[in-house]
This record gives structure tokens, sequence and C-alpha cells, in this order.
């Protein structure tokens, strides 16, 4: 049996620019850990490997057939606990963890279905079908998440205004007051349920055991209105930003004012972003999450 993954071209060439240093070793011994789980769990692969932003998904089959995947992820403190919240979902309304070894960033999954995502329905159907999702995974939060809204929060009111001043002040400084004034507000108060900061429609993928299945969770412990942001992000040019945040406040049974107040909050942290990515590069960038941020920042600053 051959268990040579090959890592996507594609990922290879943009890995180092988004992860960083380490990102070349790591890339490196890829091929060789995919090998390893591949005789640990007895894999036979098949197909091309595939990829997002973090991370390689190897197709693969167990010994008596059935079609799995291997994925093996860029381990940081965003993603680190995606194991711990797919076991404490279990299968309801997420992909299903089969195994994983979450010091090494690998995991073993159900396969879903990848060239059918929340991308191909109209957005007024795949806002409610990623709404009921969202609500079906907002259990309580396992208590050993390592990360939650309330840290994140009292983090952020330092280190909102430090960054922006280093950058050069690249924006209105109103907004970062308002974003740490909310950070104050609203942190200490925060709920924990388990939420995922990176629900979009590209990380919802039709299954069998369900239609849709939610992947790729970034969790942490808090309220579902910190997670909406990648909502107004993803497919921006197809609604207003008000008609986008009528569609998710029903379709998961938010507060809507606090669903903004959170935007505005993580919209001024990616605006950061977006400067100190072009600060290190001079290149401007093509991700949705950077360059959609100035107007849904003000948008949500608006009111």
């Amino acid at each position: 049996m051959v268990n040579d993954l090959r890592v996507p071209p594609v990922f290879a060439a943009r890995a180092p620019r988004v992860l960083g240093p380490g990102a070349l070793p790591w890339l490196a011994a890829l091929p060789a850990l995919a090998a390893g789980y591949a005789r640990k769990w007895g894999l036979t692969f098949e197909g091309e490997a595939m990829h997002g932003y973090v991370g390689v998904v190897q197709p693969a089959r167990l010994p008596d057939g059935t079609p799995v995947v291997l994925k093996l992820g860029w381990r940081d403190e965003e993603s680190a606990d995606e194991p711990l919240a797919l076991s404490t979902w279990a299968g309801r309304g997420a992909v299903l963890l089969l195994d994983s070894a979450p010091g090494d960033g690998v995991l073993l999954l159900e396969r879903l279905d990848a060239g059918r995502t929340l991308d191909d329905l109209p957005l007024p159907e795949a806002i409610p079908v990623l709404g009921e999702l969202a609500r079906r995974l907002a259990v309580p939060a396992p208590p050993e998440l390592s990360r939650s809204v309330r840290e994140e929060a009292s983090r952020l009111v330092e280190e909102l205004p430090r960054r922006w001043a280093e950058l050069g002040e690249p924006f209105d400084r109103r907004l970062v007051d308002d974003a740490v004034a909310l950070c104050r507000e609203l942190g200490p108060s925060s709920g924990a349920l388990l939420v995922n900061e990176d629900l979009h429609f590209q990380n919802v993928l039709a299954g069998r055991r369900e239609p849709w299945l939610v992947i790729d969770p970034k969790p942490l412990a808090g309220d579902l209105e910190y997670g909406v942001i990648p909502l107004f992000w993803n497919r921006f040019t197809e609604s207003t930003l008000d008609e986008r945040l009528a569609l998710i406040v029903a379709s998961q049974e938010l507060d809507a004012e606090k669903a903004r107040a959170w935007t505005l909050v993580r919209a001024v942290q990616n605006w950061i972003w977006m400067a100190e990515e072009f600060a290190e590069t001079g290149e401007d960038s093509d991700d949705p999450a950077f360059i959609t941020v100035p107007e849904i920042a003000q948008w949500a600053a608006s009111r």
C-alpha cells in the first residue's frame, strides 16, 4: 500500500506568507506525518489532497471501505480546540470526528461532499440553514476549552489601540475607541456557549447523515453574536448590510445590537490585521475577511 500525500501546490506556495516562517519545515514534514497516521489507522489514500486556508485534507478509506478524510492542520491558538469542539458536538450538526492526534494537528473525519457547500444556495436560503446549525451547536462550552470571548475582549482593550498606533493610525481613531468601549461593556458579561467564530458558507458541506454539516470550527466560549461577522464578509455583494443583519438575527435568534457591536469589534481587529499585512508585504490583500472590513466597521459604528 502506497500512501503518498502530495501537498497541493497552491497551498504550498501560499502557506509561508500566511502562516509565517515555521510553515516551510511543517510543509516538508507533512508527507511523512500523513504516512505515519495512515499506517496507524489503516488508511488507503485515494484521489488528490484538498486544502483550506491553514490545512490539507486527504481523502482515504478505512480497512472496511468507509470513506474518510485525514486532516493535517496548522496548529495555532484558534484551531487548537477543534477536536474538543467536534467531540463535544459528536456529529450533531457537525462533521463526525473518528479519531485525532491533537499534538500533531491530525484529525480523522467522516467524508462529506466537498463539492457542495452553502455557497450553492441563494443567500436567503443559505443564512437560515446556517442559523439553525449555529443554534444547534451552541451547547454549553466544555470546561477544558482554552479560549473565551471574555478573555478575548479583555486582551483587545489593550491590544487594539496599541497596534493601531504602531501602524501609524491607519484609520479613524473613533472606531478603535468604540471597539474598546464595547469590549469593556460586553466582555465581562459574555456567556458560556460553545461558539464557532469562523462559521461561514464554505465551512458547511453536504453530508449523508444530515443534509448539511459544519467543518473547520474555531471554537471559544461566549455569545453567538460574537461569531456572526464571517457571514457579512463572505458573499459581501449579494445584499446590503442591513438586509444581511436582519437575516442573521432572525435565523440565529440573536440580539441585533449585540450582533452589530461584536461585528464592529471584530471588523476593527481585522482592519488592523489587514494594515499589518500590507506593512509587511507592500501588497493589497484579496481576502474578503480583510477587504470588506472598512465598510463593515463604518456601517456597524453608524448607529
